[in-house]
């Protein structure tokens, strides 16, 4: 029985000098995230495919129960739509293999576009997959959150390959407009999908957006600490990762996600103590 949490990244502008140390080198700054949070969401593999030496390096830095949720590139989700991808595939699994101990499920995150009409593909997609890792699956299409038929029939597909449905939880980012440049943005970007709370594995991923307004953030996650307590208590061991528009307290509020379970849970171990972010003063 675990939890782990963390964020959208591992290194944010706002963050340097104020929650991590600044100015670190490129094979330092996974790791002192790491002190603050035990998972990561690996966005940045679905931009480019890491060089292996790049991956290696990630990996050294990194915990023995830390949870890499490493994203497929775009050319075999978005480009490619999972068919006759597997040269991209292999070489991407390659490149991120020394990661292999620290990823806690590859992630298949697809587009809007990918419907009900493609289960077939993702299917034949999922069973090519190495038995090595775990899978976890996002979609955002709308019926699969609408009609039960379809959200029953991706459900198979999933269980078929003991795979996890991954949603991305906007419901408060979309409860009121936006105030903020950084909401406005993500307002035009983000899927508008109905929450959905069911776990097909024992290790469910779930990603949350607030809002910049910390009040609001909070406020809208209390449902998810009812509900991963649950999880817990069943013996399950869930990932939460915290957004937010701006991101500028996305640590901060993932530590505090993760304090506001354990107060329910208190068999849940605590996270580490962060890294400092400045060296302590000698007077």
């Amino acid at each position: 029985m675990r939890l782990h949490v963390g964020c959208a990244m591992w290194t944010h502008p706002s963050w340097q000098g104020r929650l991590l140390p600044h100015p670190l080198p490129p094979g330092e700054r996974l790791r002192a995230y790491a002190s603050w949070c035990n998972a990561v969401e690996g966005n940045t593999t679905f931009y480019a495919t890491p060089s292996r030496s790049t991956s290696e390096s990630w990996a050294a830095q990194l915990p023995p129960d830390f949870r890499f949720l490493v994203k497929l590139p775009k050319t075999v989700t978005h480009e490619r739509r999972l068919a006759d991808c597997d040269e991209d595939l292999r070489s991407f699994l390659s490149a991120v293999e020394p990661l292999e101990a620290r990823t806690h499920a590859l992630w298949v995150q697809l587009p809007g576009s990918f419907g009900p009409t493609d289960l077939g593909v993702l299917a034949a997609f999922l069973r090519r997959l190495p038995r090595t890792y775990r899978y976890a699956v996002e979609v955002r299409h709308r019926a699969f959150f609408e009609d039960p038929r379809c959200e029953r029939a991706l459900e198979r597909v999933l269980a078929g390959a003991g795979a996890e449905w991954v949603p991305f939880d906007t419901v408060e980012f979309f409860r009121s407009r936006p105030t903020s440049d950084a909401e406005r943005d993500a307002w035009t970007k983000k899927p508008r999908v109905p929450r959905r709370s069911t776990a097909l594995t024992d290790h469910p991923v779930i990603r949350y957006l607030g809002r910049d307004d910390t009040d609001e953030t909070v406020a809208g996650w209390r449902f998810w600490v009812g509900r991963i307590a649950e999880w817990l208590r069943e013996g399950r061991s869930p990932t939460f990762f915290v957004h937010t528009p701006d991101n500028a307290e996305a640590l901060t509020l993932a530590r505090r996600f993760h304090d506001e379970v354990r107060e329910r849970v208190p068999e849940v171990a605590p996270l580490p103590e962060p890294e400092p972010a400045s060296p302590p003063a000698l007077f």
